[in-house]
């Protein structure tokens, strides 16, 4: 699998975190920012209802289901 590039994630993605903090949790992305930074920031709504942040160059998109 290849990392998403900040561009590929969208908000309604279903994606799966392969670094950071929440490295193996997956579900859908709600809200996508750019920080002041410049780094694209995004919100992911896990299966159990959590939500946890993290940065879209850490995700992987794939297809629901």
């Amino acid at each position: 699998m290849k990392t998403a590039t900040p561009s590929d994630v969208k908000n309604g993605d279903h994606c799966v975190v392969v670094g950071g903090t929440h490295k193996g949790k997956s579900g859908t992305v709600e809200d996508r920012n750019t920080s002041k930074t410049g780094h694209v920031t995004i919100t992911v709504r896990l299966a159990d209802g959590d939500r946890v942040k993290t940065l879209a160059r850490s995700v992987v998109v794939q297809p629901a289901g």
